[in-house]
Order: structure tokens, then C-alpha cells, then sequence
């Protein structure tokens, strides 16, 4: 019914900036919660941002100050533009949804590497 397409992710070097996309096909895109976490082998799954229906925002300790999460309700798409990246960051990152239930995102890799 509701599917997660991301797109944005790739290789970028240290000090680089990133912005990724998620566009949720159905209907209920403006009254869900949208968000990104993101996993590294051998760990859970953490969160990075959420941005709720009504625009209100929390962010990881990890990437406030660097990381921005967006929403266009128009376009049922979220964002989440990184700057300052570090090689830490690298990791699958997968877009959320909270609607009824969590909806995945198939993930995207973002490696940042000299």
C-alpha cells in the first residue's frame, strides 16, 4: 500500500555535504511522522532525525548542528540534508514512516571516505 523510495546516497569525502530523499507513494504521507535512522554491521539500528506531521523535529546527539531533516508535504517527500559529514557517519541510512505501524525504506548506503 505505502512504499518508501530513497534516493542521495553515495561516496563523499570528510567535511562533505549529502542530501538524501525519501518519497512515500499513498496518502497519509502529511499526517505521519517521517524519519531517518541509520545501521553499521554488527549494530542496531539507531536514530539520526525525525520531523513530526506537524513540522516539530529531534534529532541524535550525533548529528544536531549538522544534519537537517525537511518535509514537503506537497511532494510526500522527506529529506535529510547532512553537512560536515565525518567517516562515521558511513552507514545504511533507511527512511521511516509512522503511520499504523512502522514502514521501512529499503536503505541507502552513504560511505564517507578519503
Amino acid at each position: 500500500q505505502v512504499q518508501l523510495v530513497e534516493s542521495g546516497g553515495g561516496l563523499v569525502q570528510p567535511g562533505g555535504s549529502l542530501k538524501l530523499s525519501c518519497a512515500a507513494s499513498g496518502n497519509d504521507f502529511s499526517r505521519s511522522a517521517m524519519g531517518w535512522f541509520r545501521q553499521v554491521p554488527g549494530k542496531e539500528r539507531e536514530l539520526v532525525a525525525i520531523i513530526t506531521s506537524v513540522g516539530s523535529t529531534i534529532y541524535a546527539d550525533s548529528a544536531r548542528g549538522r544534519f537537517t531533516i525537511s518535509r514537503d508535504n506537497a511532494k510526500n517527500t522527506v529529506y535529510l540534508q547532512m553537512n560536515s559529514l565525518k567517516p562515521e557517519d558511513t552507514a545504511v541510512y533507511y527512511c521511516y514512516m509512522g503511520r499504523g505501524g512502522a514502514i521501512w525504506g529499503q536503505g541507502t548506503q552513504v560511505n564517507v571516505s578519503s
